[in-house]
């Protein structure tokens, strides 16, 4: 949980670096918490909690994405390629799944612990 409530504290941070495992710690308890608020919508039959929380993380998800980017020496900008149907999925995929880099126009390389 200590991964998700750090990508709030840093919420509008665009810049500096995110290791592999700050962002998918991230995205993992991001699925579980969206997967729990729809099951709850499910039963209560309601459609609103799961979207709401996806708005709410919504620019803290571009923030850390953006980091995870630059910790492999590519600009945020890149995220626009989600844009392009399934292609674009799988390039994003293939670049956040990439190993760090060694020190970059982004700052320090990040200090495994």
């Amino acid at each position: 949980m200590e991964y998700f409530t750090d990508a709030f504290k840093k919420y509008a941070e665009f810049s500096g670096r995110a290791s592999r495992k700050d962002y998918w710690m991230f995205v993992l308890i991001y699925v579980l918490i969206y997967v729990g608020l729809f099951v709850i919508d499910s039963v209560l039959y309601t459609a609103w909690l799961a979207p709401i929380f996806s708005l709410v993380v919504l620019i803290p998800s571009i923030s850390i994405t953006t980091r995870r980017l630059h910790d492999t020496s590519r600009s945020g900008w890149w995220q626009l390629i989600y844009l392009i149907p399934l292609i674009g999925a799988i390039v994003m995929l293939i670049f956040l799944c990439e190993a760090s880099h060694s020190d970059n126009k982004y700052g320090a390389a990040l200090v495994l612990e």
